[in-house]
């Protein structure tokens, strides 16, 4: 195995370095895998992934997880493509969000390949949820720990909801808002035990989590909105520069991103695998 590095990240996260994505040994992978478990959030620099050689990887880590919603990759429909043109107002996920929490089944994560940047700007922003859920009292802990949520795509991505009320997103970026109208919106507990690392992680997130099961939705945004604040405080937020080159593997389990809207009049092209999941358990009392 080649000497790999593994380089905290500041705000949550963490730079692997010393590896070739296009092949990596099983040992490599290995360690790649115990990093994502136990940080949710790993970076990559100066790599050279073809989009086949992206989804080769992806396919290592488990089934890929064909978007319904994004463009896909004229040839390679396993890609869901994360672009902005010059003339377009709005990037795809601007907000606080992590991806497909409303699947009844929510994808396990995301890898993102860097293929053309703005000279500046365009950075993604992530949160460690693990660090979220840790950094609340405990008794707040025991009462979440009770809780179940329900998660929808319907608002973002149904007819005349969301993104195809957005002139320059519907039809060409986004689409297909039929899937979403036709989704059962799936109940989440609110703390789960993440079933890579094992450890207790928060599982809510202003996008698409709608409200406490049993509860309005008027009862939950007090609660559910201070948790959002929680876990964005400014010593917690990984501010990721993109380089050419640059990887991102997420857990959607335990992250949140947010892409920044912050270089208007260029061109930004990203390259989405989303990889399947399984079922989220409850934490329990501990």
């Amino acid at each position: 195995m080649r000497q790999l590095e593994l380089r905290p990240h500041p705000g949550a996260g963490v730079e692997i370095l010393g590896v070739d994505l296009a092949q990596p040994s099983d040992e490599e992978l290995k360690f790649i895998q115990n990093a994502y478990a136990e940080h949710g959030l790993v970076f990559f620099r100066d790599q050279s992934l073809t989009e086949q050689s992206q989804i080769e990887l992806a396919g290592k880590f488990g089934p890929i997880n064909v978007n319904r919603f994004f463009a896909a990759h004229p040839d390679y429909p396993e890609i869901a493509l994360v672009v902005k043109e010059p003339d377009q107002l709005t990037a795809i996920g601007e907000g606080w969000h992590t991806d497909h929490s409303y699947d009844q089944d929510p994808a396990m994560g995301s890898i993102l390949v860097a293929k053309e940047l703005p000279s500046s700007g365009g950075d993604t922003w992530f949160v460690s949820m693990y660090d979220a859920f840790n950094r609340l009292s405990e008794g707040l802990k025991q009462t979440l720990r009770g809780l179940k949520a329900v998660h929808s795509a319907r608002h973002i991505f149904g007819t005349g909801q969301g993104y195809t009320q957005t002139a320059d997103v519907a039809g060409q970026r986004i689409g297909n808002p039929a899937a979403a109208d036709e989704l059962i919106d799936p109940v989440h507990p609110v703390v789960i035990r993440h079933p890579l690392s094992g450890k207790e992680v928060l599982y809510v997130n202003p996008a698409f989590t709608r409200h406490f099961e049993g509860w309005t939705r008027e009862e939950s945004l007090p609660l559910l909105e201070y948790l959002y604040q929680q876990a964005v405080e400014e010593d917690h937020v990984c501010r990721f520069r993109w380089e050419p080159g640059s990887v991102a593997f997420w857990d959607n389990r335990a992250t949140w991103h947010a892409a920044q809207n912050d270089y208007q009049g260029m061109r930004r092209e990203m390259h989405r695998i989303t990889i399947d999941g399984c079922p989220l358990e409850a934490a329990g009392s501990l």
